[in-house]
């Protein structure tokens, strides 16, 4: 059967002498798994448009394990990011995490589509906080937003001044362990959570955006149970 999608590259793998399995989010079929026949060769019609990041229309074959790509056309190639090694670092963060948290053929368009927001984002905005705040907003996708209103151990409404992965939200100093967080980061995080983030990403980065970013590091690879290969790639 014949079918069209679109999608992101997220990753590809060399097959044979001229092939690649090609790895994309999909909108309509989640993470699709996929052969490039001939890509690898020099007048191959496909050229880069099958590279990480590509956002493409596709058409495909369905096959017994693997799907074959027998039209590729680029719909974005974010030159922006590919021509900034700071944004391609953070972009390759995205590809990570959703390539490790999608799964094939479940269908979660909003998966999609938050990928692409968060590189239409990135595309036009250098800050930093592109990457922590897509993380935030996966997690609470998935049904792990944090708790930031209230000690997520014994209930009080104020006085925070950790945040415990494993209770899954801020402490109060009665109850603190796990990291310590400035009242200034709960207040970044409770913007991009509740709405705020286009104000967010206008302004300067600052102590609390960096504490907010290493946390939503830290959250996501908790929720994986393992680390990210592509976290401080350029450090």
């Amino acid at each position: 059967m014949i079918y069209r999608e679109v999608g992101i590259v997220l990753r590809t793998m060399r097959l044979g002498e001229a092939d690649k399995i090609v790895t994309i989010v999909t909108e309509g079929r989640g993470k699709v798994r996929a052969v490039a026949k001939g890509v690898r060769k020099t007048k191959s019609r496909f050229g880069g448009r099958l590279e990480p990041l590509m956002h493409v229309s596709l058409q495909l074959y369905e096959g017994r394990s693997l799907d074959t790509i027998t039209q590729a056309e680029t719909i974005d190639h974010f030159r922006a990011i590919r021509e900034d090694l700071d944004r391609l670092s953070r972009a390759t963060q995205l590809l990570e995490v959703i390539d490790a948290i999608v799964q094939e053929g479940e269908e979660d368009p909003r998966l999609y589509q938050m990928l692409l927001g968060a590189l239409r984002t990135m595309e036009a905005s250098a800050s930093p906080l592109v990457v922590p705040a897509f993380f935030w907003k996966l997690l609470a996708h998935m049904g792990f937003r944090p708790m930031l209103d209230q000690c997520a151990s014994c209930g009080a409404t104020d006085d925070f001044v950790a945040f415990d992965l494993n209770e899954g939200g801020v402490l109060c100093r009665s109850c603190a362990r796990g990291t310590r967080v400035t009242p200034e980061a709960l207040d970044l995080l409770r913007r991009i959570l509740g709405g705020d983030l286009v104000a967010v990403l206008t302004e300067a980065p600052s102590q609390a955006s960096y504490e907010v970013e290493h946390l939503a590091t830290r959250a996501v690879e908790h929720h994986l149970e393992r680390r990210m290969k592509s976290v401080g790639i350029l450090d």
